[in-house]
């Protein structure tokens, strides 16, 4: 192998004849898999250059998702479609889930900063679209595109790390980014709604085209990754990307929102949309699984692996946490806003529960460095989210303001916690080769559980509104017309009598509440799988093979 360099200023952060041998070929199988070596571990401020625009891009998709939990309900006023909210906020993550499984074989063939910056285009483009949107669908189409490159910027972003540091510090660079990630979580949700307040929800979505195009120039110039060589053809490398699996996941996921989302809400439950896309959803995920299973050359979802105790733990719990977490950040919201707050003083509201999730990452990956320990962290973390859980599940219109705010602390230290304690599980059982895939899998069930999770929440929402309020003013002159009015537009709650209105309100809780137990009951699901990882102690000191990563 070629003598290591000592980089200096001047050179770049990685040794393009890392993992060569003296001919300049590839010496190592997992470097012919994409794995990146360093001669030596880059330095702190090697890889502050190489992640600005990283990270910038890291910022504003945060921004972005959490922006569109405080837009939703005023978007949805605009286009009179509060019923269709499960469908703006799950297209961005069905996208999500559709693209991250696949974004580290094609960057190994492409390169990570191609695919960064390829990313960011898409994200800024998806973002135009909903700017100019004109209807609730193009608006849905242009979450649908940002989610594609949204996702492509977290999935690639993890990558990057991972190939700069060895698996013992991956925990504190993750809680770096997650960091970054809090920062455009906090100020998002209020900034989004300050620009709602004080010009229009578009503007929201036209600021971040600026940062978009400004990460991108920064990757360009400080993220340089070098793609290995490998004696297999790039036409050869695409064939065995799963593209059939990815597709297959993306139908049986639309298919499913489809279904709840429509069931009970726009069609009768017995309606042929329904009864169709219920079973072709169910289809599709057959489809998906024997894919996985025997068609695939190189799986998105590798399920031979998920036999491994610790990944399917490690998965499952990303599932579960991220079907309550992101259903939580969705319809906390519209618990704010029925209390009267305006959509940036509900975005002020949720500004230090992200902030908790981002430093309780960062906390969390200092105290594995420390440890080598990940096991006790992983379940202490599902263990607070569940009593921060347990808290909101009691919420009433009479609730002090107060308690939202540390409630949803609570459950984000939690969440934070979690995601670099199962990060840190899966790399330290993997081998080099699957420690890409492996990541993307943990995405995938991230991404998978957010879109679970919200239309299940949204599923939750409609069915038991409709029913509170046929029960409460059903006796109204107009009551149809009424109900569908409210059920449209949260708004319109404030043009009614006192009399009425408080029993709009009440109905609204009542949903809320359900709501909430649904996501306790998600929550404890992540308790139960949190259990199944393994108790490994990391090495003070990483293996040649990692430590040169």
């Amino acid at each position: 192998m070629a003598a290591p360099v000592n980089p200096t200023e001047r050179s770049p952060l990685l040794d393009p004849t890392s993992g060569q041998a003296e001919d300049g070929t590839t010496s190592r199988e997992s470097v012919a898999n994409g794995e990146v070596f360093f001669s030596n571990e880059p330095t702190t401020l090697q890889m502050t250059k190489a992640t600005s625009g990283v990270f910038l891009g890291i910022i504003f998709v945060a921004v972005d998702s959490s922006m569109i939990a405080t837009l939703s309900a005023p978007i949805s006023s605009t286009f009179g479609s509060l019923s269709r909210l499960p469908w703006l906020v799950s297209t961005f993550f069905i996208a999500n889930a559709a693209i991250q499984p696949l974004c580290g074989k094609l960057t190994d063939i492409y390169g990570r900063r191609d695919g960064l910056i390829l990313s960011n285009i898409i994200f800024s483009l998806g973002n135009l679209m909903c700017a100019l949107a004109q209807s609730e669908w193009v608006l849905i189409c242009g979450r649908l595109v940002a989610g594609i490159g949204g996702g492509g910027i977290a999935a690639i972003s993890t990558f990057v790390l991972s190939d700069l540091v060895p698996v013992r510090r991956r925990g504190v660079w993750q809680g770096i980014g997650n960091i970054f990630f809090g920062a455009g979580s906090g100020l998002g949700g209020y900034f989004g709604g300050w620009l709602n307040d004080y010009i229009n929800w578009r503007a929201a979505f036209w600021i971040q085209i600026p940062f978009t195009v400004l990460a991108t120039i920064l990757i360009f110039f400080t993220v340089n990754i070098p793609i290995t060589n490998s004696d297999t053809s790039k036409s050869s490398k695409i064939r065995q990307i799963d593209f059939l699996g990815a597709s297959t996941l993306f139908a049986s996921l639309t298919l499913l929102l489809l279904a709840l989302s429509s069931g009970g809400n726009i069609v009768p439950w017995l309606h042929p949309l329904v009864l169709t896309s219920l079973p072709l959803s169910l289809l599709f995920l057959l489809a998906f699984v024997l894919t996985e299973l025997k068609v695939a050359a190189q799986p998105i979802i590798p399920v031979n692996l998920l036999w491994d105790w610790t990944i399917a733990g490690a998965c499952l719990t990303n599932f579960f946490s991220s079907m309550s977490r992101f259903a939580l950040l969705f319809y906390l919201p519209v618990y704010l806003q029925i209390q009267g707050y305006s959509p940036s003083e509900t975005g002020l509201r949720l500004v230090p529960g992200s902030f908790a999730a981002a430093l309780a990452s960062l906390v969390s990956g200092v105290v594995i460095r420390s440890t080598g320990r990940y096991y006790r962290l992983g379940v202490s973390s599902q263990v607070i989210y569940f009593v921060g859980m347990s808290t909101i599940v009691a919420f009433n219109l009479k609730t002090p303001a107060w308690i939202p705010f540390v409630s949803f602390s609570v459950t984000n230290i939690g969440f934070g916690a979690m995601v670099s304690a199962t990060i840190v599980a899966i790399l330290a059982v993997a081998d080099q080769k699957n420690q890409a895939v492996l990541t993307s899998a943990l995405l995938a069930f991230r991404s998978t559980g957010t879109v679970i999770g919200i239309t299940l929440a949204g599923l939750t929402f409609q069915n038991v509104l409709r029913s509170e309020l046929w029960n409460r003013i059903g006796d109204i002159d107009h009551a149809d017309e009424q109900i569908k009015r409210i059920i449209a537009d949260l708004d319109v709650i404030w043009d009614f009598p006192t009399a009425l209105k408080d029993q709009i309100l009440q109905a609204h809780m009542s949903a809320l509440t359900a709501v909430f137990a649904v996501i306790l009951g998600m929550g404890g699901l992540g308790i139960v799988t949190s259990f199944f990882v393994k108790d490994i102690t990391l090495p003070r000191k990483a293996k040649p093979s990692d430590s040169n990563r």
